[in-house]
């Protein structure tokens, strides 16, 4: 007996899924079959998510509200897509979206394909939008440069002979490396590097 199943996620705890699951619901789907998870969707390693996959069997149904629901990254969603869809033999109904439907449609075209050809496009959009904003962004960064803005962090005033004193303190053993560090409040990398800088 083929089984139908739902999934919701929301980003964080504070979101709630109502919109979600009186969507879900026009399905009747069983209450114990809607897996949820509040988390990110940046990645799939989430309890909700993986207890739902360890349900699904060939010919079982999943329905989501939306494509963002499964997730934010167009490349895992195509890898996810597939084992449900290839590996598992189960199918997918996403809500809003129509084409995205791997059942049989009435018209004799094959859901699967459909589906799989709507998420390639939709995964080349979302690529060229990723790439659009990363270009944006250099080209801000260099901007903003030709300007005169400095990026990361300013660079701390060093006070030299208090460092020395310091340093002396560390030599002579009256005071322990990370004892000088935190008087200091530099990384080890940093005290090493002055202490070569200056010759110390």
């Amino acid at each position: 007996m083929f089984k139908v199943y739902g999934y919701v996620r929301v980003s964080s705890k504070d979101q709630n899924l109502d919109r979600q699951m009186a969507a879900l619901g026009k399905y009747s789907i069983p209450q114990k079959n809607i897996f949820q998870d509040k988390v990110t969707g940046s990645n799939f390693s989430r309890p909700g998510y993986k207890k739902l996959l360890k349900k699904l069997r060939y010919g079982d149904l999943l329905i989501i509200h939306s494509i963002d629901r499964l997730g934010r990254n167009y490349e895992e969603i195509l890898e996810q897509w597939s084992h449900i869809t290839r590996t598992i033999g189960a199918d997918i109904i996403v809500i809003d979206m129509p084409l995205l439907d791997t059942r049989d449609n009435q018209n004799g075209l094959t859901g699967k394909f459909v589906s799989d050809l709507v998420l390639q496009i939709l995964s080349y959009v979302a690529q060229l939008e990723r790439e659009k904003i990363h270009q944006r962004q250099l080209e801000g960064i260099k901007a903003a440069k030709d300007k005169g803005v400095r990026f990361g962090r300013p660079k701390k005033e060093l006070d030299l002979t208090f460092f020395e004193k310091v340093v002396n303190e560390w030599r002579k053993k009256e005071k322990t490396c990370e004892e000088a560090l935190k008087v200091l409040g530099l990384s080890r990398s940093s005290f090493f590097r002055i202490i070569k800088e200056y010759n110390l």
